[in-house]
């Protein structure tokens, strides 16, 4: 999961970011980060997902 850098000096790249709520750009910080990469593609079972939510303080919704 490597992220588009191609066009990170883009503005239009980033404007959802004037209308983004706190929780989306945490996001987008957290989903660019390479040891958040790491340990969510090394999150295989139940107890590892768990880990992950501890070391990143995540909430997940339940699926309906």
């Amino acid at each position: 999961m490597k992220p588009d850098t191609s066009q990170w000096r883009d503005p239009q790249a980033y404007s959802f970011v004037n209308g983004a709520a706190a929780d989306e750009i945490a996001w987008e910080f957290l989903r660019r980060n390479p040891q958040y990469q790491r340990d969510f593609a090394a999150s295989r079972s139940a107890k590892a997902i768990r880990e992950l939510r501890k070391r990143w303080g995540l909430q997940f919704r339940r699926q309906a």
